[in-house]
């Protein structure tokens, strides 16, 4: 049986755009060399935001608020299920990629120009029909 990764991911609006992160090489190439929405694992002991706050700190430097749980997400890899919970989020800051190699501010119309990881093709969806 495989394992559930318990995630998060901040959708970090700024006007008419949202901010995509572009992870790097990866064991697994489903999730390497595409964009995603910084964020990461939620460990024992943490809240979603807690963690949502731990991990924009660890990979880009940048210091944020949650506003409001967006959607959730329950998507099967290869070797794990991974629920994603998706957090609306200000950016109290400015930041550094730490862990990404590249980062785009994307509008509306803009959104499937970059090719996404698999598990977050439908929160796309759902941000361009009721976010932007």
């Amino acid at each position: 049986m495989k394992n559930t990764l318990e995630v998060v991911g901040a959708v970090i609006v700024d006007g008419d755009k949202i901010l995509a992160v572009k992870r790097g090489a990866n064991k697994n190439p489903k999730v390497a060399y595409k964009y995603e929405f910084a964020g990461g694992k939620v460990e024992q002991g943490e809240s979603k935001e807690q963690a949502l706050v731990r991990e924009l700190k660890e990979e880009m430097d940048c210091d944020i608020q949650p506003l409001k749980e967006f959607c959730d997400v329950l998507h099967e890899y290869d070797d794990v299920f991974v629920h994603l919970t998706v957090f609306v989020c200000q950016a109290l800051s400015g930041f550094t990629l730490k862990e990404h190699i590249d980062s785009k501010w994307l509008k509306k119309d803009e959104l499937f120009s970059v090719e996404w990881a698999e598990a977050d093709y439908g929160i796309i969806k759902k941000i361009r029909d009721e976010l932007l």
